[in-house]
């Protein structure tokens, strides 16, 4: 606890302007006022209403209209909540319907007259739009086929409802913490909801025979949660969830909101001290980590038919993008009733299960599945995409019509059969398309093209994991305009297809094959120069699997240099190299510019880079590919 106390001492030298805002009056007050607010229009609402307060109950002012964020506990809905939403969509809301990345659902385009019918229209169907932004515990994630799955070894629901009895709809928890919180409830053996990527995440587990959760904290935006050395059972979560956010109620930050989630509380006091002050708290001496049981999502990669315990089955839909309709949302719902349970599932990749099927033929022979069952392909299976410019004020590019446009391309240039690849889109460097995570990710921003203008285009990022060993990607390429960006990653996935073993998801391939081969630079180059070769109408360079370069990006680059040079040339660089440091070399004089003689197509600057690669002098070669790619770009 003195621990905490002096940290929120030193951060607490000036309130930022929301907390100020906060404590103009109590969030449960303008909720009340829902009808005034609906009746007096734009108009009589306050500034801190539209800025704030309503926030805290789903409702973002867009300037003509409203979005409002539904919360769907574990994604779970009946058929008379899902019927609902949907006719509200199409009464309400143009008949849109977002599907986002905590397992919810956003609706739009709402006007200020409706929002109070809209929210007592789902409340009356048991949907609560509570405390789904601003500085609130957020809608809880789990897996999707929680209870039903086979490798579900606890059923998740039970707790979360006890989970949020602890804040949901309770005048004092509502906006009282200093940023927002995420949680997720894992009681699976498959990660299907991203578990380690929340505030706090309690991902299955087991400690002397008995099953539990291991506990997991402070992730955020491109940072994984950490280890907390904690297991619970099912009956010590609430009290050790309760605990955790009475400390970050207490002791987190409330000066800059850019610095407030939990992440930082934990990176300036330890991990080991929050939970200290939990079990204090709690009054509870939790036991130390068991066995981690989570591993990662092999079963429902393979296909959208999913056998469940009770012998039915659970059948995925993909809807792209997370681009939904009221109108689909009822036309599932029905179907939904007629070959099964009526029950669905939303998705953390922004789809959806029809769950508890018996009658699979009427399924596939459905309207629905066939507006869809085109989107049951590689690219589209594990694709995220968050909100982009059409509906957000942050973003930067359009990103879902990017993120589907990406997926048609691929799918046309590589085709890949039993592969697993995870493409995840963020609009803007805020994250919501949890890009850092995806085995590519893009992230949005301005580029400029070849002629020197300002397009929409990505950072590229590689390498995300969310197995136990949860990694973010890095960057690979930065300010790539899209259409580039998609010529990238064109050659990164041929790299995948030519390389992969059978069933290996790029995951485990970037593991077993590109981190352990090459260096990231180093693939950056190879994406780079086979995107320069295709533009000349020049062979793809190949990446020699038998080539021995130990991930050292000094003999990545020459060796690189050479397989060039006789692919451009037909020739050999030098007369002998010998595969071993100091580079033992007979040097075979060549001018600058001599491919470009050899061959017309090859332009100066490559020619300068790839003698720049292989120079006979060790000490002027180039030592990293950042030389090489500088001059690239030109």
């Amino acid at each position: 606890m003195i621990k905490l106390k002096a940290a929120k001492a030193k951060r607490s030298k000036k309130e930022n302007k929301v907390e100020v805002t906060k404590a103009l009056k109590e969030p449960l007050s303008v909720y009340e006022q829902l009808e005034e607010i609906a009746k007096g229009g734009y108009e009589n609402a306050k500034k801190e209403d539209l800025a704030y307060f309503l926030k805290c109950f789903g409702l973002f002012d867009k300037g003509e209209d409203f979005m409002l964020r539904v919360r769907i506990p574990g994604g779970q809905l009946n058929n008379e909540q899902a019927i609902r939403l949907g006719e509200v969509a199409q009464k309400y809301g143009n008949d849109y319907i977002d599907i986002t990345t905590r397992m919810q659902v956003e609706l739009r385009f709402i006007k200020i007259e409706d929002i109070a019918n809209v929210i007592n229209e789902l409340r009356e169907v048991g949907i609560s739009t509570f405390q789904t932004g601003v500085d609130n515990p957020r809608n809880i994630v789990t897996d999707p086929l929680d209870g039903l799955a086979l490798d579900n070894i606890i059923e998740s629901m039970p707790l979360i409802n006890k989970l949020q009895d602890i804040f949901l709809e309770k005048k004092e928890w509502i906006s009282a913490l200093p940023r927002k919180f995420n949680t997720g409830v894992l009681g699976s053996l498959s990660n299907s909801c991203n578990i380690f990527g929340h505030d706090c995440s309690f991902a299955l587990a087991q400690k002397d025979g008995e099953i539990g959760f291991n506990v997991y904290l402070g992730a955020r935006v491109s940072v994984q949660a950490v280890d907390a050395d904690v297991f619970v059972t099912v009956d010590e979560a609430p009290k050790f969830y309760e605990a955790l956010l009475k400390i970050f109620k207490a002791f987190g930050y409330r000066d800059n909101r850019n610095k407030n989630r939990l992440h930082f509380l934990i990176q300036d006091v330890g991990v080991e001290h929050l939970v200290e002050a939990i079990k204090l708290e709690a009054d509870c001496n939790f036991k130390s980590r068991g066995v981690l049981m989570v591993q990662s999502n092999p079963m429902l990669a393979q296909t959208n038919r999913v056998l469940l315990k009770n012998g039915s089955f659970a059948y995925k839909f993909i809807v792209p993008s997370g681009i939904f309709s009221g109108s689909d949302m009822i036309e599932v719902a029905t179907l939904a009733n007629e070959v099964g349970s009526g029950d669905i599932r939303l998705t953390y990749d922004q789809n959806f299960f029809i769950v508890n099927v018996k009658d699979i033929n009427t399924l596939e022979a459905s309207s629905l599945y066939k507006k869809y069952e085109d989107y049951n392909t590689l690219y589209f299976q594990d694709m995220i995409a968050c909100a982009g410019t059409a509906t957000c004020s942050f973003g930067v590019i359009p990103n879902k019509p990017d993120a589907i446009e990406m997926a048609n391309y691929l799918s046309k240039q590589v085709p890949i059969e039993n592969a697993q690849i995870r493409m995840n889109w963020s609009a803007c460097p805020k994250g919501c398309g949890v890009h850092g995570i995806g085995d590519i990710g893009f992230e949005g921003c301005k580029a400029k093209d070849e002629d020197g203008n300002r397009v929409d285009g990505v950072h590229l990022f590689i390498g995300g994991k969310i197995t136990k060993e949860a990694k973010e990607a890095k960057v690979l390429h930065k300010a790539l305009p899209i259409n580039e960006a998609r010529e990238h990653v064109k050659f990164l996935l041929k790299l995948y297809k030519e390389h992969k073993l059978p069933n290996e998801s790029f995951e485990e391939f970037d593991d077993r094959f590109l981190s352990v081969k090459y260096t990231r630079a180093a693939i950056a180059f190879y994406t780079k120069i086979n995107y320069i070769l295709e533009e000349l109408g020049l062979n793809e360079f190949k990446l020699n699997k038998e080539l021995k370069t130990y991930a050292n990006e000094k003999y990545e680059i020459f060796y690189f240099g050479l397989e060039l040079y006789k692919q451009l040339t037909g020739e050999k660089r030098f007369e002998a190299v010998v595969d071993l440091e100091p580079f033992k070399i007979k040097v075979k004089s060549i001018k600058e510019n001599s491919i470009s003689k050899i061959n017309p197509k090859v332009p100066l600057n490559l020619s300068k880079a790839i003698y720049l690669m292989t120079h006979e002098d060790k000490e002027k070669r180039a030592k990293v590919f950042t030389e090489i790619l500088t001059i690239l770009k030109q």
